[in-house]
């Protein structure tokens, strides 16, 4: 009885997993970003419907598999609808809430999202700010996270502050990875093998099964990450 039980329950599971994986990509992936409460509500409720899916023998497969698919289908139309009009997307997701202005804590602000004086300075000391006269504005965002403007003051100095030209960064394309050459990437940083080929010697490396990242900017300069033993010099594996 417990063997069928078993089989059951992996011949239910295997499918249903693939199942919430396609739908959880049709969502798009703002389930595994920060979430405002109406992604927690549909994600907490949908994980439940796959558990119950797979452990619950009483119910059919095809009852759970719709309700997944009307969740899902749910999910969609109310993101799609956040997008076209501002008031649902306000109903659905709320809007951010100033919290201090000018060094002010504004007390009915604070009671309007039920947070307390305290997880309001812990926030603050999160972002590395223990006082009240540094900040100008505080706002609380839709997703719960403090976004904090400081004072003019209490800015760090920029370049720009000090009329220094610097030149710009850029992004670095994937040459090298895990000791796999990206030969996609070659053409757009204009480089080709043997010009790779001949970064690695220079640096003492002989075979690209040695690096474990390689990159290379605007400048052509190629940075490599070589692959370390199991145990490094932190004591990590």
């Amino acid at each position: 009885m417990s063997d069928n039980i078993i089989l059951m329950t992996i011949v239910k599971g295997v499918p249903i997993y693939f199942l919430a994986l396609f739908l959880s990509r049709s969502i798009g992936k703002k389930i595994i970003t920060k979430m405002n409460f109406f992604d927690f509500v549909m994600g907490v409720s949908m994980g439940s419907m796959i558990a119950n899916a797979v452990i619950d023998k009483d119910n059919p497969v095809v009852s759970e598999v719709t309700a997944l698919t009307l969740f899902t289908g749910i999910t969609v139309l109310v993101s799609y609808l956040s997008t076209k009009s501002f008031w649902f997307r306000k109903i659905v997701s709320g809007q951010p809430i100033v919290v201090i202005d000018s060094g002010m804590i504004l007390d009915q602000n604070l009671k309007q999202l039920r947070i307390t004086i305290n997880e309001l300075l812990m926030k603050l000391r999160e972002k590395d700010i223990f006082n009240l006269d540094d900040v100008e504005y505080a706002i609380l965002e839709r997703d719960g996270k403090l976004s904090v403007l400081k004072k003019a003051d209490k800015l760090p100095v920029t370049t720009g502050d000090m009329s220094l030209k610097v030149k710009g960064s850029s992004l670095l394309k994937d040459i090298i990875m895990d000791g796999c050459l990206i030969e996609d990437n070659l053409e757009l940083a204009g480089i080709d093998e043997k010009w790779v080929n001949s970064e690695l010697q220079k640096q003492q490396i002989s075979h690209l099964s040695e690096v474990f990242y390689a990159g290379i900017d605007d400048s052509k300069v190629l940075k490599i990450s070589k692959k370390q033993a199991s145990r490094t010099k932190y004591g990590l594996k």
